[in-house]
């Protein structure tokens, strides 16, 4: 009889303990940026949290869902530019989950998805553009393909904030092409501005000319201004030209006194 009694003592303890580990098993701490998609046999019941929450063991199911802005690199895609060009890209985007039950219910893997998505999109996006918009316009490119992963994601729970473009990579040949490109562009600015500075020169050159024809003796002080310019640099020998007009305008004056 003794026996019987420690034996019932011993299985109405175990009960109790696993009573116990039972309810205590129900109490869930979420924090504050965690939600809890609950699930009742199977079936979506609720989004519960932050803080403590009940869940009923074997009857009820819970998910945890993180709500915080996640930074995900996407790998890098090759790319052919819309001039046929070839290229390496990758890129960042930082999205969250706004709505915890479309993120576990409508995509089997939310992390996943939008990994896969941002990729396809990044070639589709990118294969439309030519090279020098690839390099130049970024942040276009940016907000194009975030407006289409943003519109892609919204049935899954997810905003899409924000696509960086991070590198571009060409081949070496490409890199050659666009040097050569880019000294050839330089080359013709400079010639540009020197044409426009002869243009600009021969134009004022002509207007000094016409004010010089004014009076015959505004050119004779020009040419001794450079004279003393051209003594001021200590040559030993200067060859100054002296034009027809001025010995002319010389000999016109000597007559005169006759």
């Amino acid at each position: 009889m003794e026996i019987f009694l420690t034996n019932s003592q011993i299985f109405s303890s175990t009960i109790i303990l696993l009573l116990i580990l039972i309810i205590l098993s129900a109490f869930r701490i979420l924090r504050e940026y965690e939600r809890g998609v609950i699930f009742l046999l199977g079936r979506f019941y609720k989004v519960k949290g932050p803080g403590l929450i009940i869940v009923i063991p074997f009857i009820q199911q819970i998910v945890r869902v993180d709500l915080r802005t996640i930074v995900m690199d996407v790998p890098s895609q090759d790319v052919i530019s819309r001039d046929n060009v070839s290229v390496r890209v990758n890129a960042v985007i930082y999205f969250r989950v706004l709505d915890p039950q479309k993120a576990i219910i409508n995509v089997e893997n939310f992390l996943q998805a939008t990994s896969e998505l941002a990729q396809t999109t990044l070639r589709s996006v990118l294969g439309q553009h030519e090279l020098d918009e690839m390099l130049a316009n970024r942040d276009m490119l940016n907000a194009d393909i975030q407006e289409i992963l943003d519109a892609r994601t919204d049935g899954w729970g997810i905003k899409v904030a924000n696509v960086e473009i991070k590198h571009v990579d060409l081949n070496e040949t490409m890199i050659r092409a666009i040097a050569k490109q880019a000294e050839a562009e330089r080359t013709r600015r400079a010639k540009v501005i020197h044409a426009s500075g002869e243009m600009e020169a021969s134009e004022k050159l002509v207007e000094a000319a016409e004010t010089l024809s004014k009076e015959p003796n505004a050119i004779l002080l020009r040419y001794l201004q450079t004279l003393t310019e051209i003594a001021g640099e200590k040559n030993s020998t200067i060859a100054f030209p002296l034009p027809m007009e001025l010995l002319k305008g010389l000999f016109e004056n000597k007559e005169e006194k006759k």
